[in-house]
């Protein structure tokens, strides 16, 4: 049986998609602080991969991941085949059997896919949110938020200074490094560049960029369903800046222009 996903409040760098509105998180220990003050460390890009590859396997370790043989695992590989780098950076999926509706990618490469959003998007909608978190990827968008979490929280008593290598955090620690993370806000432009970004990139590896379109399109809808409320985590895959109206007629523009159908295909 599906459960919850466990991690209290994931990144937007590991970039977060979008939850459901009643989704309940949870943490073994509560998460501390609000609002901590950036700390005067410096952290070296080998400290960086290695924070963010202990995040990631802290997340693989605590929610259900399908095994090879699933049907969810079987249909994410299919359709993510030919997509293994972005930019030289080896990219790796998974999914999380988790009733939570979401997706998100970390700066190592990691894109986690809920079965909840799958079952609720076709394959060509969920080639859109992959393409889309794998622009912020590429743009380093989610390396600049995850390095600035670091230090505005899980690093505020300094433990990446050890010899040189990277302290292990904390559960409190990962903790608070998931709350800096879920308010990171990216720029109009930060987000426009990664619809750029996920649009060329599908197309370079044979898929249907129109796929972004369709993606927002799926998001937007979800949004009207749910009242478009301002608060909504709907929002934080797809910010409102630009506002969704603007990027669906963007990317249904340029597929128009490329000869590519907005028609979803039958599944």
């Amino acid at each position: 049986m599906a459960k919850h996903f466990v991690k209290a409040l994931v990144a937007a760098a590991c970039i977060m998609s979008f939850g459901s509105a009643s989704a309940q998180f949870s943490l073994g220990k509560a998460i501390k602080g609000a609002g901590k003050v950036v700390q005067a460390a410096t952290l070296t890009d080998d400290q960086m991969a290695a924070y963010v590859k202990e995040y990631i396997d802290w997340m693989d370790e605590h929610n259900p991941v399908t095994p090879a043989d699933n049907p969810y695992t079987q249909r994410l590989n299919r359709l993510t085949e030919g997509i293994t780098e972005v930019e030289g950076l080896p990219l790796n999926f998974k999914v999380y059997d988790v009733i939570d509706v979401n997706a998100f990618a970390c700066a190592d490469g990691s894109v986690r896919v809920f079965s909840s959003l799958m079952d609720i998007m076709s394959d060509e909608e969920l080639l859109g949110v992959i393409g889309h978190e794998i622009g912020h990827v590429a743009h380093k968008d989610s390396k600049k938020s995850f390095r600035t979490a670091l230090l505005t929280s899980a690093l505020k008593d300094g433990v990446a200074s050890t010899s040189g290598k990277a302290a292990a955090l904390t559960e409190s620690q990962l903790g608070s490094l998931g709350e800096a993370l879920v308010n990171a806000n990216y720029s109009q432009k930060q987000e426009r560049d990664a619809d750029d970004y996920g649009y060329e990139f599908l197309k370079g590896h044979g898929k249907n960029p129109a796929s972004m379109a369709l993606s927002f399109k799926k998001l937007k809808q979800m949004q009207d369903e749910a009242g478009a409320k301002k608060n909504s985590k709907l929002n934080q895959l797809f910010s409102t800046h630009p506002d969704l109206e603007t990027r669906i007629k963007r990317m249904e523009q340029r597929a128009t222009a490329d000869g590519y159908s907005l028609t979803p295909e039958a599944e």
